[in-house]
């Protein structure tokens, strides 16, 4: 299997999870999440696993072994996130992953080697007998120096504690400037529709360049917006899929399309060629949503890593421990924030082990006007590989 084609695989998963969180988790509501950086987690957590935990971990991924998870990870690692503050131009990145272990017990050789030389992860030895609350704080004053400030509390109070043993993380921070910029002496407040009829006023940002990236189809349009490319093969964009009705049942439908259409829908609806745009509006808008994403991934059918005796037991060398080992829960939150000149947005991860529609060719001037309910998913364009994805019910609440 080729990368491009294991990112496509790798693709449809993050749909399948976002649909899961969009329509049962934070339905009606503002949300983003990034499902690469879940990924990440889950293949460290497949990497310490064997047996039947192991086989549900490689089903959920649509993958044939840790092998190849690992390959993927460290090939889209080299390719995306290498270059952080490249002084070439282009989006700033941080992309980084950590461990802490318990000071009684240290990581087995395989596993330490997946930890510290594919993921490139640091590790920590810690005492979680005695010192639970501090470490809680180190964990989350390392995910904020990674996000630059911007997620300030990945663990919540209490979710370590003397049984804890070991915390994988990982981080992500993206900013881009749009390589065409919204003019903010343009920008002014229009009628945003919600789902339940009311409407709000909110900032529109709008753009004099009359030719977009926009695909028309049969129930929806996709706008792309670029941002501006360093001196490197790279390219990132964000995807805006606008359902064409304002209804309540809009969005829902076009959330429950990522995934029940044949694999790949994604590379089919997005727009690859400029056209004339008529009306074009687009909110500015900032999300912060965190979730517990073990429990949505429980409801997906994933469960025996977050259970008692779940065969993680590749993962430290103490067998006696590594027969209880099982992840109590993983967290998940992520910002992103949109404006005149460009995208910032940040993720971060942590687990605590414990014991088809057609396209619409049309001449005429297409209008896109983003005043209801829509999804938005920032993207590699060279790999296709998703670093966030989430919908805005309201440009107004954080």
């Amino acid at each position: 299997m080729d990368l491009l084609e294991a990112i496509s695989i790798q693709t449809d998963v993050s749909l399948s999870l976002a649909k899961q969180v969009m329509l049962r988790h934070a339905k009606h509501s503002n949300s983003v999440f990034s499902p690469f950086s879940i990924h990440i987690l889950l293949n460290l957590i497949a990497s310490g696993a064997k047996g039947s935990t192991l086989d549900e971990l490689l089903s959920y991924l649509k993958s044939n072994s840790n092998e190849d998870l690992n390959s993927l990870s460290s090939q889209v690692i080299a390719l995306v996130f290498t270059v952080v503050g490249d002084p070439l131009g282009g989006p700033k990145f941080s992309f980084a992953n950590a461990a802490w272990i318990d000071q009684s017990l240290s990581l087995k050789s395989s596993f330490k080697h997946v930890v510290e030389d594919v993921y490139k992860a640091s590790c920590n030895q810690v005492d979680f007998q005695t010192k639970a609350v501090e470490i809680t704080g180190q964990v989350n004053a390392w995910a904020e120096k990674e996000t630059k400030g911007l997620i300030k509390e990945i663990l919540p109070p209490g979710s370590v504690d003397s049984l804890s043993k070991l915390i994988l993380t990982n981080a992500l921070y993206f900013k881009g400037s749009w390589t065409d910029k919204f003019d903010a002496s343009e920008t002014e407040d229009r009628d945003f529709y919600l789902v339940n009829g009311n409407s709000v006023k909110a900032p529109f940002m709008t753009s004099s360049k009359k030719k977009q990236f926009v695909s028309t189809f049969d129930d929806f349009k996709v706008l792309g917006l670029r941002y501006e490319q360093g001196q490197d093969k790279r390219s990132f964009s964000m995807y805006i899929f606008l359902p064409n009705s304002k209804e309540e049942g809009g969005l829902t439908a076009l959330v429950e399309k990522l995934n029940s259409q044949p694999p790949g829908f994604l590379d089919r609806h997005l727009p690859y060629k400029k056209v004339e745009v008529g009306e074009f509006l687009i909110p500015r808008f900032k999300i912060s949503f965190g979730f517990e994403a073990s429990e949505v991934l429980k409801q997906m059918g994933l469960i025996s890593p977050f259970t008692a005796g779940g065969e993680l037991t590749e993962m430290v060398d103490d067998s006696s421990v590594g027969q209880q080992l099982y992840v109590s829960s993983i967290f998940h939150k992520s910002f992103v924030q949109v404006n005149e000149e460009g995208t910032e947005a940040a993720a971060a991860s942590a687990c605590v082990s414990t014991i088809m529609s057609s396209l619409i060719i049309d001449d005429d001037p297409i209008d896109f006007v983003a005043d209801h309910p829509f999804l938005f998913i920032i993207r590699e364009d060279e790999t296709g590989v998703i670093l966030f994805i989430g919908q805005v019910f309201n440009p107004l609440e954080d």
